[in-house]
């Protein structure tokens, strides 16, 4: 029963989180500057994003639930606070990459946010393998995400002059 007293905290303060990230500026097709953007062809429709991303945070609040739950457990603070780590990246992403318009650093912070959030699955499976494996479509979506940064950075070298961010103002004279 613990477990999901636990799940009932970590997946809605993960949902929340992922969503306050996601409305903290336009993002997907509601950007003017993401739509002006050159994109891989493997990018997918925009109705993904939020699908996708409704499905890993539920994924993620059970994994975390999961190892809280394991009262104990060796390195259980450790796996946690690895999860603190990736987790805080992920939300750091879409400000920094729809909001700032920094692809490259965007691309910086995804690579990091996958190596993080690999050391959270391997630490997870000490503890509970089911854990990681909720953490493994993360991971895959994560390297996915990260190889579409790459990408729109490499077709986009003048991606953050492309359109005025919205912090700035013009005077027409």
């Amino acid at each position: 029963m613990s477990f999901v007293r636990w799940a009932l905290v970590c997946v809605p303060l993960i949902m929340l989180l992922g969503f306050l990230s996601g409305r903290s500026v336009p993002s997907g097709d509601q950007n003017l500057w993401y739509q002006a953007l050159e994109k891989p062809a493997v990018t997918p429709p925009g109705w993904v994003f939020p699908v996708a991303w409704t499905t890993l945070y539920i994924l993620l609040g059970l994994a975390l639930a999961a190892i809280l739950n394991a009262r104990g457990a060796r390195r259980r603070a450790a796996a946690v606070g690895l999860f603190a780590a990736q987790f805080a990246l992920n939300l750091a992403w879409t400000p920094l990459f729809f909001g700032a318009h920094r692809v490259g650093a965007a691309l910086l912070v995804i690579t990091v946010m996958l190596l993080l959030a690999i050391a959270t699955t391997v630490a997870f499976a000490r503890i509970r393998k089911a854990a990681a494996w909720m953490m493994v479509p993360y991971l895959v979506w994560l390297s996915f995400a990260a190889v579409l940064t790459w990408r729109i950075d490499q077709l986009n070298p003048d991606a953050e002059t492309l359109v005025p961010s919205a912090r700035t103002s013009q005077v027409i004279g």
